[in-house]
């Protein structure tokens, strides 16, 4: 199972931010980023509000209650979906695709 500093760097990564770019938005320090990614500290529940923010997941996808990042995503969905839902790349189109209106979500099948 992976730790809450291997899926905190998941996320920022799948976000393409930097470590920098997350601080800023996060008002936390580098030094306190790395340390969470390294497993080396844990956040405090500040600390964790702003990460759960920034990130768009919830606490429970961080500390390891829900495999699930994406509150937007139906925990019904099949097995093969959540895993492209969590892909870096296809994840934002599909996410996007299930939120659209029908008549795009249409209009995008006839296109694949």
């Amino acid at each position: 199972m992976p730790t809450l500093g291997e899926r905190m760097k998941y996320l920022r990564e799948l976000m393409g931010l930097s470590q920098k770019e997350l601080s800023l938005l996060t008002d936390l320090t580098v030094v306190q980023l790395s340390g969470y990614e390294t497993n080396h500290r844990k956040p405090d529940p500040d600390a964790l509000g702003r990460l759960v923010n920034v990130l768009g997941t919830a606490a429970d996808y961080l500390i390891g209650l829900t495999k699930i990042p994406f509150s937007d995503v139906s925990p019904d969905l099949d097995e093969h979906v959540h895993f492209y839902l969590q892909h870096p790349v296809h994840g934002a189109f599909f996410r996007e695709y299930l939120h659209a209106p029908d008549q795009l979500q249409n209009e995008t099948r006839q296109f694949f």
